[in-house]
């Protein structure tokens, strides 16, 4: 009954999504229960982490709430049970190892798709996630939101994790405002023996203290002390430490003092690499063609074609509707107009200049040669999907005769596209350094 009424009190504190999926899988193992260990099973180890890293903490609170004793709270899975006195054991010496910290169990090395444009990011991060500071210290991870730099710091403290390690993994404005509680609470000695004591502080968006000079003051102390004991630290950003505004010199140095690893925007081939293995770990089953018209048509932001490939997927199952190429394009278009929105026909025709080395007022000239024929066709192209110019705009733009010479091009490339593999890898790479540049 007390166990019952622990859980019930957690069920009024969360999410009915998280309480359904996850709570409500915990089975009570009262005989091999204490009063200062409470055990659980759950039916399988991704449940098991999720409830450690998010919610033993606070069942343990509840309970000391209702009993005065709080106890150490083990999760275990069917086939584990075994062991679990010396598991107590172990737990009630490093507990705080154990719950320190949030992890998104789905953000692991496994999951994440490598290309050559976060290559280094990540070997760089599977290498300090195996032991605290023996390479790279700290590591600092910068690039554009949305790329996976989120993913790359929790895959380190799940990894860091498995190997046994504490870790904390916050964001900058949770480090403020847990700070700012603290000193409310007159308890700042909690504060630093939970960022100072653990083996990895991982911390997200660290360009959000910009101008906190107090909460900077604190990190400060806390970055010497934690490198000193070498104690690993990972920090991402958006921008590299030298352009970071509203940072003291002091900090921006420290930043340094380690690796800088940058997360550039994904080729096309990565993208779609990215798309095909959230088809498959969400079960979503999509053709090539769709894969590639999202890859091609939604940017670099890997949360926004997430959001995007969930959405499609939601309208199909709720409309009964097969998802085909056509009913994607219907889907996604608006989506897609805001991603076209701000692109210009001089933001394309520039790229296309620096991509096929072919002046701009070559592609708009008369000119004849191959090279010069082929990089035009491309710009009518993509002006044509890519921006909203009608087809006598886009004649007197590239100086042509009237909309029939627009016409008679698009039909060429189409042709083009449909026959020649490498000539559509070209110009959908093209069309997505334009989405890129206009992000």
């Amino acid at each position: 009954m007390l166990i019952m009424n622990v859980l019930n009190l957690l069920r009024s504190e969360i999410s009915d999504i998280d309480y359904n999926r996850y709570i409500k899988q915990l089975k009570f193992q009262e005989n091999k229960s204490k009063s200062d260990v409470i055990v659980f099973t759950v039916p399988n180890p991704l449940i098991a982490k999720w409830i450690k890293t998010k919610y033993c903490s606070k069942i343990a609170d509840i309970y000391e709430s209702q009993t005065g004793q709080k106890p150490t709270i083990l999760i275990n899975t069917k086939d584990s049970i075994e062991g679990v006195n010396k598991t107590a054991q172990t737990n009630k010496t490093n507990e705080s190892k154990v719950i320190s910290t949030i992890l998104n169990p789905s953000y692991t090395f496994d999951t994440f798709i490598v290309g050559s444009s976060n290559q280094f990011a990540f070997s760089t991060a599977q290498s300090v996630a195996k032991k605290p500071s023996s390479s790279y210290n700290p590591l600092f991870i910068y690039g554009f939101s949305g790329l996976g730099k989120t993913h790359l710091l929790q895959a380190v403290g799940n990894e860091a994790q498995n190997h046994g390690y504490s870790v904390i993994y916050t964001t900058s404005e949770q480090f403020m405002n847990d700070m700012i509680s603290n000193i409310r609470n007159q308890s700042m000695d909690r504060f630093r023996q939970k960022y100072r004591e653990c083996d990895y502080l991982l911390i997200d968006d660290i360009q959000f203290l910009n101008g906190k000079e107090a909460t900077q003051e604190e990190f400060f102390h806390t970055f010497n002390e934690l490198h000193t004991l070498n104690k690993q630290i990972v920090l991402t950003s958006d921008k590299p430490p030298k352009k970071i505004a509203g940072f003291e010199d002091r900090l921006k140095s420290r930043f340094e003092w380690g690796l800088i690893a940058d997360i550039q925007p994904p080729g096309l081939e990565t993208k779609i690499s990215i798309i095909q293995k959230k088809c498959e770990l969400d079960g979503i089953e999509l053709n090539s063609d769709i894969i590639e018209y999202i890859a091609t048509n939604m940017g670099d932001n890997i949360r926004e074609i997430e959001s995007a490939i969930i959405n499609l997927n939601a309208h199909g199952k709720l409309l009964s509707q097969e998802i085909t190429l056509d009913f994607a394009k219907n889907v996604m278009k608006e989506l897609i107009k805001e991603k076209n929105e701000n692109i210009t026909l001089e933001d394309i025709i520039k790229t296309i200049s620096k991509e096929l080395n072919v002046k701009p007022s070559d592609i708009k000239s008369k000119k004849r040669n191959a090279n010069i024929v082929e990089a035009r066709r491309i710009g009518i192209y993509l002006a044509r999907n890519m921006t909203p110019n009608s087809m006598p705009a886009l004649a007197s733009y590239f100086g042509m005769k009237d909309h029939t010479a627009v016409s008679h091009n698009m039909k060429k490339i189409n042709e083009m596209l449909e026959s020649n593999e490498n000539f559509k890898l070209r110009v959908q790479e093209i069309k997505n350094i334009i989405l890129t540049n206009n992000e």
